[in-house]
């Protein structure tokens, strides 16, 4: 089996690990496949794939995307590393507005499935960084959705202190003002 698949403590929210190939060439490994991932809990269909490039210190998050158009997403970092972190926003979930984090980087080759009913952000903590990721929704303008990234209420340990922000992301509301959105 080219994946591992490790339990986060978090339901549905899985750390994967992926068997690579090296020789004197370069490397390959299966990123995806299904019937695995499957096996695993994660039987999802992606139908959107998205790539963002960022700069060192860039924190892109917290984002999530509201029912009915909610997102899974499928996360890896192709170039670089990021320090990944999955809020969950689930009221119903024993693991409710606690968080976890993970470097994602390509020297690591880890990726990370943050299931619906998560809010999801990163910082780039090399030089640059590449990520991709995988979603199990087309992206909904009337269904984006975001928390603060410093919001105490939740209290993510970012690694770095004077991150570059969006103007989007530097207005995203407080959890409070967020509601009850995966009731």
């Amino acid at each position: 089996m080219p994946c591992t698949f490790h339990d986060t403590g978090f339901a549905g929210l899985t750390l994967i690990e992926t068997k690579v190939f090296d020789d004197d060439r370069g490397y390959f490994l299966e990123a995806y496949k299904e019937h695995e991932f499957s096996a695993a809990g994660i039987a999802v269909q992606f139908v959107q794939d998205n790539i963002s490039s960022s700069r060192q210190h860039v924190l892109r998050g917290l984002h999530f995307q509201c029912p009915p158009r909610a997102q899974g997403k499928l996360v890896r970092a192709l170039a670089g590393a990021v320090f990944d972190v999955a809020v969950d926003i689930r009221p119903s979930s024993p693991t409710y507005r606690q968080w976890y984090a993970v470097e994602l980087s390509a020297a690591n080759r880890r990726a990370l499935y943050v299931p619906v009913g998560f809010a999801h952000g990163f910082v780039v903590v090399s030089t640059s960084a590449l990520v991709l990721y995988k979603t199990t929704e087309v992206y909904s303008p009337g269904h984006d959705g975001g928390i603060r990234y410093d919001d105490p209420a939740i209290g993510v340990r970012w690694p770095v202190r004077a991150p570059v922000l969006s103007a989007k992301d530097a207005a995203l509301p407080p959890f409070a003002a967020v509601g009850a959105v995966f009731a």
